[in-house]
């Protein structure tokens, strides 16, 4: 790869609002919380850095911070985890990617081999853009998010839409996410459980 190092941060700061409130990074799938089947994605990064509530975690090196205001969306997350991003590249995960794996992260990475890229993400079976399974480039996303303004509640496409990106398909359903019981259901079946 061009550039050597890369930081990983998780947004892991959600209500789990259509889980009925539950803490979706510590639901298990394949018996793993999910947090730790992200973590477990990433075991190269110089740092991991988790947004939300500290919680357990198999893995010892994280750094816990809090978006501000907690709850306050993606892009809160990821303007609470820039400044302590010391790698040129950085991962922007959410904490509910179960098959999300160390060969998905890689082949994210390795897109931005290519210096016209500020990012690349996946692209998932229906089409849709996954900026919260991608890789992007530190100092084009910190320029961004000093652009935006109040980060609070901001959807993650204005963060993105000046980036030049690349869309990756995602035919393993690396970024599939449990964001309702149903699909934390299928991830479980998927899984084995």
């Amino acid at each position: 790869m061009t550039e050597s190092g890369y930081d990983a941060v998780v947004a892991a700061g959600g209500a789990g609002r259509r889980l009925g409130g539950a803490d979706k990074p510590a639901l298990t799938v394949g018996g793993r919380p999910l947090l730790d089947r992200v973590l477990a994605a990433c075991p190269d990064a110089r740092r991991v850095l988790v947004v939300g509530p500290e919680r357990p975690t198999e893995r010892a090196a994280v750094h816990w911070l809090r978006e501000d205001p907690p709850g306050g969306g993606p892009v809160a997350a990821v303007a609470a985890a820039l400044p302590a991003v010391t790698a040129p590249r950085v991962l922007l995960l959410a904490a509910d990617l179960p098959f999300l794996d160390a060969a998905t992260v890689r082949r994210l990475l390795a897109a931005l081999d290519d210096p016209a890229r500020d990012g690349a993400l996946l692209v998932d079976a229906a089409g849709r853009d996954q900026p919260l399974a991608a890789a992007y480039r530190t100092a084009p996303l910190r320029a961004a998010l000093a652009a935006l303004g109040d980060p609070a509640g901001r959807p993650l496409r204005r963060l993105l839409d000046g980036l030049h990106l690349a869309r990756l398909p995602d035919p393993a359903g690396a970024s599939f996410d449990c964001d309702t019981w149903d699909e934390l259901a299928a991830a479980r079946e998927r899984a084995g459980d």
